[in-house]
């Protein structure tokens, strides 16, 4: 199975390259058990962090994954510091790394389709670390990776999404890479929260959390995005957290083995309250600790010689 160029959606990837992608992260993840930590495959190589948003958690990730594997690694944070505040354009900046002859182009923006604009630009890899309102796929693997190392399959379980669909990109990726795994997904939310296009992502749609808290597997925790929103789409934080919060009296109600996930940061007190965030059910520590490897998969798959397989033997 040929590993893909670009990384710009989860629509791109089957059930096989997922479960190709999952695998190669879990022989991966045995790096980080050593005491030196790197692997020499993308020695020479050189990947640039391309951020017109502020991020810690996908930036850091990415970083550390691409050192891990030996690439050399610029960083680019499009602030009041960088030629962006002097009024060079996105194709110009895609062009300047082009000429440095970078290899792969980690990429987040404010506006959906950004990185695959830069892909049509540039010859090196681009991988989308999240663009507007519509995907984050690396988000959506860490995701699954994580629920498969409980579940060991995700065929058949039962993932409530919930909170801020309508600005999320993490809903929609994680959406189809749940669908295409072969979960069953309910989205829930207020009506103003749930986007009318929903209904065609191949999720149940349903307002009352309490009708499925019961019945699910995993409870997913979005972050309501204030600074997305133009006009305020639910009456009050106290109101919403009432509504579609997960508090410890909803999370007793849930399967004794269900999980409890949240892709941060997190408005405690809102979406979930402190002490469920920190409960035995969370495994929000673990997704961030996931991301990295499954970070490291993509690029090890997108840049070295996966053809080879995985070496974990192999020293720097």
């Amino acid at each position: 199975m040929s590993m893909l160029k670009h990384l710009l959606s989860m629509d791109q990837l089957g059930a096989g390259e997922i479960t190709r992608i999952l695998d190669t992260a879990e022989s991966l993840r045995q790096v980080t058990d050593r005491p030196i930590k790197k692997l020499p495959t993308l020695r020479g190589r050189t990947v640039c962090n391309l951020f017109y948003e502020a991020s810690t958690r996908t930036r850091i990730s990415f970083e550390l994954a691409a050192k891990r594997l030996s690439a050399d690694v610029i960083n680019f944070s499009a602030d009041a510091k960088s030629s962006v505040s002097k009024g060079e354009s996105f194709k110009d900046t895609a062009w300047t790394l082009e000429a440095m002859g970078v290899d792969a182009i980690i990429v987040r923006h404010g506006s959906s389709g950004a990185p695959h604009q830069l892909a049509r630009w540039v010859k090196a890899s681009v991988l989308n670390a999240g663009d507007g309102f519509h995907e984050h796929p690396t988000q959506a693997l860490l995701d699954l990776f994580s629920i498969r190392e409980r579940f060991k399959d995700l065929e058949d379980l039962h993932v409530a999404i919930v909170g801020d669909i309508v600005h999320s990109r993490v809903a929609r990726s994680n959406v189809k890479g749940l669908v295409t795994m072969g979960a069953k997904v309910t989205l829930v939310g207020p009506a103003t929260l749930i986007p009318a296009q929903a209904k065609d992502w191949g999720a149940t749609i349903e307002h009352d959390l309490d009708a499925v808290i019961e019945d699910v597997d995993v409870c997913y925790l979005l972050r309501v995005q204030k600074e997305r929103q133009n006009e305020q789409l639910y009456p009050s934080d106290r109101e919403y957290s009432i509504l579609w919060g997960l508090d410890r009296r909803r999370a007793s109600r849930m399967k004794p083995e269900a999980l409890v996930m949240h892709p941060g940061p997190m408005n405690r007190g809102v979406e979930i309250a402190a002490d469920v965030s920190e409960s035995q059910r969370s495994i929000v520590l673990d997704q961030v600790a996931n991301g990295l490897a499954v970070r490291m998969s993509l690029l090890y798959l997108m840049l070295g010689k996966p053809e080879d397989g995985v070496d974990v033997g192999a020293s720097v």
